[in-house]
């Protein structure tokens, strides 16, 4: 019997009605392991390439790992994967909370939805049983509206649920997947997925936990885990403020995206950073399955121009720039209330942040005007950041025109404005400059779902006495932020690796390798005693390495190519103010550092991994799918 996880995989035929349960087996899951790798397996297999993201042909998977659920701090995330809408490629988006070790604990390790329903319905499991349900009902209404009927249609308040809301139906490109309302598949546009498939929503219950092969070992590394979370300033300063912590480091650093990202630093910034955030909109503080870094935080305010309800979520460091610095919006209320329109209409809060960004500097440049928004919106607009929110999950107006992504918007719009539209392989960039961090440029330029803050290292936590972090990996000499030589290819190659670890086993960034509380070492102890297989660091980074070349050949098959490889022009502009002023990435060198990180994976000079790599990863049965 495997332990840690069922061995099942649901098959849902949404065109049929027809489930399908698949046992793959042992090898399976030892070679896959679960999350991205699971996720990016099941893509490859089960689409041809060229087809529509929105039509019934792409297919959707939900994907837990052979570790989730298991009693330690952050092992609790879960994969959504399908080709996105947003960006014509690989897409895929990890959350937090509740749902994953649920979904688990109801019987099945992953969730592979293929076709489309001919009217609206939501697949409910407990306890190894399943069906598709009636959403009729719930078509229409917001995330919370959502959840609070299945809870009552189900007659179990404790039922986990991850569904869209108006956005997803809408089908707005970069529409998002809640659940319980403090937890996102934010990135890569699954909402709409799910929407153009007329799944509502997914409500799970489970009340069998896996077996785990040495359930004391794993309560020791729990133990361990717990208390290092108390004292490892990381985690200490998340339990504090959560990711708004952030906000006054990276300002102070210059590499705060503003404006757009043409500067690094906001003069407002007090505004926005975690003591203000405390001080006027704080309710308490939220935690995720069976973490004790509780980061996430809820708000309230009864501001009449900015009301604030408590269970309709809080802003973390990526919404709190999205919607301030980089609009020059100083007003923490007004942030953290567009941030709840997302949430209750079920929209990526980054790439709404980036749209409105890119608005802004249209309408400066004379390129629409007041009229074709329906209203003026200069910078630091608060009100106004707001509305334009509505329109866009409403599809409301220009809201139309941006719903379908800032690709899309800029082709529509023209007169130039492409110059303003940022993106990479059309997904919108986190917010996070490059010019300060050029590893985690070349992870932006290379993911297969483009520009994600969540896909590769940041530079700036290895500088110092950080590069101990990766010690076990050899990286044993401080991290240059600044430069793109050959030194920074073999730190971002082996980085990558290292931050795949945690998307590969569905664990949180903030709990796990290399920069928080988890140690490499017991991190593969967890997984021996989870598990009850002998496995090791190089096993599981093999994995890792797996999965980000199946996505990878996912994109090849989609025909993109080393032009798709890049970060943005503005990145390639000096500095123009505060600690980084002068600071750019040249052009040049960084094309020379990401051929060479071809070489160095085993790629060919088109970025293609070669017969021999996937000989060496056991993936030639790729090349049957190509």
């Amino acid at each position: 019997m495997p332990f840690g996880y069922n061995g099942k995989i649901l098959h849902v035929n949404l065109t049929s009605g027809e489930f399908t349960v698949e046992e793959p087996g042992e090898q399976w899951y030892r070679t896959y392991m679960g999350g991205s790798g699971i996720a990016s397996y099941y893509l490859l297999k089960l689409l041809k390439g060229g087809e529509d993201p929105l039509g019934p042909d792409n297919v959707l998977v939900f994907a837990t790992s052979v570790v989730s659920g298991a009693p330690i701090s952050g092992y609790n995330r879960f994969t959504v994967a399908a080709k996105s809408p947003l960006t014509d490629c690989f897409g895929e988006s990890e959350a937090a909370g509740y749902f994953a070790p649920e979904m688990k604990f109801a019987g099945f390790d992953a969730i592979v939805f293929t076709g489309k329903a001919e009217k609206p319905v939501y697949l409910h499991i407990k306890d190894g049983e399943f069906s598709l349900r009636d959403a009729t009902n719930v078509w229409g209404l917001d995330n919370y509206q959502t959840l609070e009927k299945i809870k009552e249609e189900t007659g179990d308040s404790k039922v986990r649920v991850a569904s869209i809301g108006p956005a997803g139906e809408k089908l707005v490109r970069f529409a998002c997947i809640t659940n319980n309302l403090e937890h996102y598949n934010g990135r890569c546009g699954m909402g709409a997925v799910m929407g153009s498939k007329n799944l509502k929503a997914v409500a799970v219950r489970g009340t069998n936990k896996p077996e785990l092969a040495n359930p004391e070992k794993v309560k020791e590394i729990s133990s361990w885990h717990r208390e290092r979370i108390k004292n490892h300033p990381p985690n200490k300063g998340l339990a504090t403020a959560g990711t708004s912590i952030l906000i006054k480091a990276i300002n102070a650093s210059g590499i705060l995206p503003t404006r757009n990202f043409s500067q690094g630093v906001f003069d407002q910034n007090a505004g926005l950073e975690w003591e203000t955030l405390e001080k006027e909109i704080f309710h308490k503080a939220g935690t995720c399955y069976m973490c004790t870094v509780a980061c996430k935080r809820q708000v309230k305010s009864d501001d009449p121009e900015f009301p604030l309800d408590s269970r309709f979520g809080g802003p973390e460091y990526e919404t709190i720039a999205a919607f301030g610095s980089n609009l020059l919006n100083g007003n923490i209320k007004a942030v953290a209330r567009a941030n709840q329109l997302c949430n209750l209409a079920g929209m990526d809060t980054i790439s709404a942040g980036n749209m409105i960004a890119f608005v802004m500097e249209c309408l400066e440049n004379g390129i629409i005007t007041k009229e074709d928004i329906g209203r003026e919106m200069p910078w630091g607009d608060a009100a106004g950041i707001c509305w334009l929110v509505e329109q866009m999950a409403e599809r409301k107006g220009i809201g139309d025109t941006l719903s379908e992504g800032i690709v899309r918007a800029a082709k529509k719009i023209g007169k130039g404005s492409e110059k303003y539209a940022f993106h990479i392989k059309g997904n919108d960039l986190p917010l996070h400059d490059g010019r300060g961090k050029t590893g985690m440029a070349m992870g932006y330029a290379l993911s297969s779902t483009g520009a994600d803050h969540v896909e590769c290292p940041h530079d700036v936590a290895f500088q110092g006495e950080g590069y101990k972090a990766l010690s076990a990996l050899g990286i044993t000499e401080p991290v240059r932020p600044l430069d793109t030589d050959a030194d920074k290819v073999r730190f971002f190659h082996l980085g990558q690796l290292a931050w795949g670890i945690n998307n590969l086993l569905s664990i949180c960034n903030f709990c796990s390798v290399p920069i928080h509380a988890m140690s490499f070492h017991n991190l593969v102890e967890s997984v021996r005693a989870i598990t009850g297989w002998d496995t090791s660091l190089f096993d599981i980074l093999r994995a890792t390495e797996r999965s980000l070349v199946m996505s990878r050949m996912f994109n090849v098959r989609e025909g993109l190519g080393p032009e798709d490889d890049r970060v943005i022009s503005r990145w390639h502009e000096p500095m123009p103010e505060g600690p980084m002023a002068g600071k750019k990435i040249d052009e040049q060198e960084f094309r020379k550092a990401i051929d060479l990180y071809y070489e160095v994976c085993g790629w060919d000079a088109q970025g293609v991994p070669s017969h021999a790599k996937l000989v060496d990863l056991d993936l030639e049965w790729i090349e049957e799918r190509m």
